[in-house]
């Protein structure tokens, strides 16, 4: 009779402990989705700002057409992404943000841009975007640590793979946004 007690008991802690972990996979996966749906709103402002951007822009710099096309080319590339491909949807937007940087570049090249108010209320707005999604990055690069840290590491290791423990990526700068911006005066 007591075998039996013994082995009843530890089938509890060990399912026991099974729910545990299950749980905090749970909680860590959705703390995730969270903050990501956080930064997903931003961009979707961001989204409906970048034609009006590209518009005020077109007026002054039509020589700049390549630019330009390169900015709608990478925000059509990041809206394309499924919203649940979190991954596929951080390089999109790298990759955009890139592109977001030529067309502020565009403004020093021409006074008149500068001096335009739609432009300057444009790129006010976006810029508060930009906060917002620094803000929201920080967030939701926490919750990711979190996240990978369980999985990687005892007790989540020992049944990640049961319980489909999901790893997701940090939203890093890509290596052509950790390069020195080059000014030219001449």
């Amino acid at each position: 009779m007591v075998p039996f007690i013994v082995i009843g008991g530890i089938i509890v802690l060990i399912a026991l402990f099974l729910i545990s972990v299950f749980n905090k996979f749970v909680k860590n996966k959705n703390v995730v989705k969270d903050a990501w749906s956080n930064i997903d709103v931003a961009l979707k402002r961001r989204y409906d700002l970048i034609p009006n951007l590209v518009e005020t822009v077109k007026g002054y710099a039509k020589h700049e057409k390549s630019t330009l096309e390169a900015v709608i080319s990478a925000r059509n590339a990041a809206m394309e992404v499924p919203t649940g491909d979190i991954n596929a949807k951080i390089k999109a937007e790298n990759q955009l943000q890139q592109t977001l940087r030529s067309i502020f570049a565009l403004s020093e090249a021409y006074p008149d841009l500068k001096a335009n108010t739609n432009y300057l209320d444009l790129q006010e707005k976006l810029n508060t975007i930009e906060e917002n999604l620094e803000r929201s990055r920080r967030y939701y690069n926490g919750t990711v640590r979190e996240n990978n840290t369980y999985g990687e590491s005892f007790p989540g290791v020992l049944v990640a793979g049961m319980f489909n423990y999901q790893h997701f990526d940090y939203f890093e700068a890509d290596e052509v946004s950790r390069e020195n911006v080059k000014v030219d005066f001449s």
